[in-house]
């Protein structure tokens, strides 16, 4: 701005009147307020607003320097030129420029503006004996020029250009009035390219903002993966410039990178369709490293030698690499984009594709995972349950990359190992622990070594513990703990919970079933029975009779014909056996008076019904502390008698049988066990088959029906059986009846 020092010393030496001078320094200072103004109102939203303020400073310059004409050039320091296109000018006394502004009247490239450019300081045309006026300035009248460089911080953003059409020289007042518009002019220029930049880098950053958008609406919108991922390439390279762009994903096995996606300019596919982990590519790199690469040059050592180009016939000079890595740690694969230009890539092009590689990762986690969902509940619908448990602990180490995983169930506080995938699983007390608190464990966060787990317990609707579900890694894989694996445990274990539970109302439907047509059939047996033991008490009833009367009528004669009367005996004896057999036999088919009765009572009635030999040892234990179950005294009788003889017959009447009982809630369980060869386990279900027992051979007069009877009684009397060995070391058959209730 003026000084006052200044100001005196032009009015001293100054031929111009002091009036003159200081309405001219009036002038001026209005001049430089009213442009203040312009370039404080300059915004990023008003390009206009640059162009008026650059007009009004050349305006008020030749306000200051009467009979001059000005115009003003942006200097673009990257190329080293006046920007011709980017000028504000005005002629003599205000008048509109007759400047030529196509190309007649641009700078010189040796010309003052570049001279006043390198000096950094104006210049006087009249000062500097080896430089002329510009042709075409001179044509027009112009006798002598200003030069002055626009400078702002150390950085040239312009020059200013005044032209006198009057043969003199510019005075002290109007250098002085001049130096003060070069300051506006450089920070209107300066402001108004600040602002510029500003504008695009938003309009840059909301072009991003949208096409990340974008990006989320193909991952909600799209259901196959090779799609989302293929738009996503696309948006990619849009963002980067990029020429070639790839999606190298893991394949099952962990130790390649397969092409899942490609794009680019006459590309049909990649030179190498899968990389090995364990290479010395530059994806393989960056799949190790876990961590983004930018390689400016890609003809630099090292990566000139570990380089596999995407197209034989164009090399590629630069490459943008980004691993993709899920919440769970899990390596996915690699997003990589390549240029033929060195230096093509930068900084924000990087956090770009990183930011496009976590919504590539987010697709791939979501596809992986409806994939499962949909597979698991094919399987829940087709499978047995143990196959269903099975899949979901296979499916947890796909979904959440851990090394092994497991189910426990627990029963009668007894937990077992139902389904496990992997050779190494947690102590037991981590899944008492989260069965009994009913919460997820996880290890604190300053564990040190061991194993990192994530166990959650398996709860029904109204939060009763079936079991737990967990899984494990390796210290050298970052566990599965964040709040996505979470969520995806949670899920299975929903999943584990309702196969559980499935299989115990098929098994309660089953067996309700069971027992309805078991009724029914023994309902019609009863009906059969009841009239076929009253036919045969009409008929072979009469046997007896009849030969009781031969015997009465006919007594001398058969005291004298010994062969006579042993048949007629051994007649009458075999009818009232075959009579008691049908009955004794025939009372089992009708219908079952339930009871509350012992169970150590219908053992010992049992003992004594069986013809135990001598060689075999029959020992009772923990059956005198059992406590009542509803069934039928005789029925339960027959069922331990049929079972003890079978046992005795498996050991060829030597041996040891142990019987042991045990309570639950709402049941006793009762185990036979023998020390007989045992029973092959692909016949544990056939033993309980109607056709199966060949034991009429062997005991004659008995129905012969085998362990088909203990099922088929044991389901009538609401309880069940079922059959443990390995066939080799013995075989235990487990009893289970409903405790009965007591009475108040």
């Amino acid at each position: 701005m003026f000084s006052a020092q200044a100001y005196q010393l032009m009015k001293k030496n100054s031929s111009t009147p002091p009036e003159e001078i200081e309405t001219r320094l009036f002038e001026a200072l209005a001049s430089l307020n009213q442009i203040s103004n312009s370039i404080n109102q300059i915004s990023a939203s008003d390009e206009d607003q640059h162009d008026q303020s650059l007009a009004l400073i050349v305006q008020s310059a030749v306000r200051v320097v009467p009979g001059a004409s000005a115009v003003i050039y942006a200097y673009d320091d990257s190329t080293g030129k006046l920007e011709n296109e980017l000028r504000a000018s005005v002629g003599p006394e205000g008048q509109p420029s007759a400047l030529d502004t196509a190309s007649n009247d641009a700078p010189r490239p040796n010309g003052l503006g570049m001279r006043a450019i390198q000096r950094r300081c104006k210049i006087f045309s009249y000062e500097e004996a080896d430089i002329d006026i510009h042709p075409y300035h001179a044509v027009l009248g112009v006798k002598a020029v200003a030069c002055y460089p626009l400078i702002v911080a150390g950085q040239v953003v312009g020059v200013l250009y005044v032209y006198l059409h009057e043969d003199r020289e510019f005075t002290p007042l109007e250098q002085l009035m001049l130096d003060n518009f070069v300051n506006q002019a450089a920070m209107a220029i300066y402001h108004a390219r600040h602002l510029d930049s500003v504008r695009r880098d938003l309009a840059h950053k909301e072009d991003e903002l949208k096409r990340l958008r974008r990006a989320g609406l193909l991952i909600s919108s799209r259901l196959r993966l090779e799609e989302t991922l293929e738009s996503i390439l696309q948006l990619a390279m849009e963002v980067t410039n990029a020429r070639y762009g790839i999606f190298r994903l893991m394949d099952r096995g962990g130790e390649f990178l397969v092409t899942s996606v490609v794009k680019g300019a006459d590309l049909e596919g990649p030179l190498v369709e899968k990389l090995p982990l364990n290479g010395t590519s530059v994806m393989a790199h960056v799949a190790h490293s876990r961590e983004s690469l930018l390689i400016p040059d890609l003809r630099v050592e090292p990566w000139s030698k570990i380089y596999y180009p995407l197209d034989s016939k164009m090399e590629m000079r630069c490459e943008l690499a980004v691993p993709l890595i899920n919440a769970s740690g899990r390596l996915e694969g690699v997003l990589n984009v390549e240029s033929p230009t060195p230096g093509a890539f930068s900084e924000d092009d990087r956090h770009m594709l990183q930011t496009l590689a976590t919504y590539a990762i987010t697709a791939i986690q979501e596809v992986r995972l409806l994939d499962a969902l949909q597979e698991i509940a094919r399987v829940l619908v087709s499978q047995p349950t143990p196959s269903v448990l099975g899949h979901l602990v296979a499916t947890a180490n796909d979904l959440l990359n851990s090394s092994s995983s497991g189910i426990w169930v627990q029963a009668n506080q007894e937990l077992t190992l139902a389904a496990s995938n992997g050779n190494t699983l947690p102590r037991e007390d981590l899944v008492r622990e989260a069965i009994h608190s009913k919460r997820t464990l996880t290890p604190p966060p300053d564990a040190e070594g061991g194993f990192r787990y994530l166990v959650m317990p398996l709860l029904t609707v109204d939060g009763q513990p079936l079991g737990a579900f967990g899984v494990f890694s390796a210290e050298s894989v970052r566990a599965a703990e964040s709040e996505w694996d979470e969520k995806i445990l949670m899920c299975l274990a929903h999943y584990a919970v309702l196969a559980l539970q499935n299989e115990s109302r098929q098994q309660a439907l089953r067996t309700s079933r069971e027992q309805h047509w078991i009724a029914e059939t023994f309902a019609a047996v009863g009906d059969i029975s009841s009239n076929l033991l009253h036919n045969m008490n009409n008929k072979v009833g009469t046997i007896p009779v009849r030969v009781q009367t031969i015997q009465d009528k006919y007594h001398s004669l058969l005291e004298s014909d010994a062969y006579l009367a042993k048949n007629l005996a051994e007649i009458e004896r075999s009818a009232l056996d075959a009579l008691q057999i049908v009955q004794e036999n025939v009372s089992h088919l009708r219908p079952i008076r339930m009871e509350q009765v012992l169970v150590a009572t219908c053992v010992a009635d049992a003992l004594l019904a069986a013809q135990v030999p001598a060689e075999i040892n029959i020992r009772t234990e923990t059956l005198e502390h059992l406590p009542k179950v509803l069934a039928g005294r005789k029925s339960l009788t027959l069922v331990f008698k049929n079972l003890i003889e079978n046992a005795i017959d498996a050991m060829k009447g030597k041996g040891e049988i142990i019987l042991q009982g045990a309570s639950a809630a709402g049941w006793v369980e009762v185990t036979v066990r023998d020390s007989g060869p045992g029973i092959s386990p692909e016949l544990h279900e056939k033993i309980f088959e109607l056709d199966f027992s060949g034991r009429a051979d062997s005991h004659p007069g008995k129905l012969g029906f085998g362990l088909w009877w203990v099922k088929t009684l044991m389901t009538r009397l609401g309880g069940s059986v079922t059959v443990e060995s390995d066939g080799s070391h013995g075989a235990a058959f487990l009893l289970r009846l409903p405790i009965a209730e007591e009475k108040p």
